[in-house]
């Protein structure tokens, strides 16, 4: 038969400084984009975002030419 062995668990305010040490040691790890990287990255997005917009307003426009004439297309039949 096993019996049951509890182990006793650091309190919260261990646990958070081994957190926020582990936080810090990871994002030190981390690899940044320099000046040049996130320039060309933010010109990127902003013209997907723009794109995005275009595609986006121009299907409104057309939904909306197709539902205005849709109900006298309905009743001419």
């Amino acid at each position: 038969m096993a019996t049951s062995v509890e182990v006793a668990r650091p309190g919260l305010g261990t646990r958070l400084v081994t957190f926020y040490h582990d936080v810090v040691a990871e994002m030190k790890k981390v690899t940044w984009p320099d000046r040049p990287q996130l320039q060309q990255a933010t010109i990127q997005i902003i013209i997907f975002v723009l794109l995005l917009g275009a595609v986006i307003a121009l299907l409104d426009v057309a939904l909306q030419a197709l539902l205005v004439r849709l109900p006298a297309m309905l009743i001419s039949r």
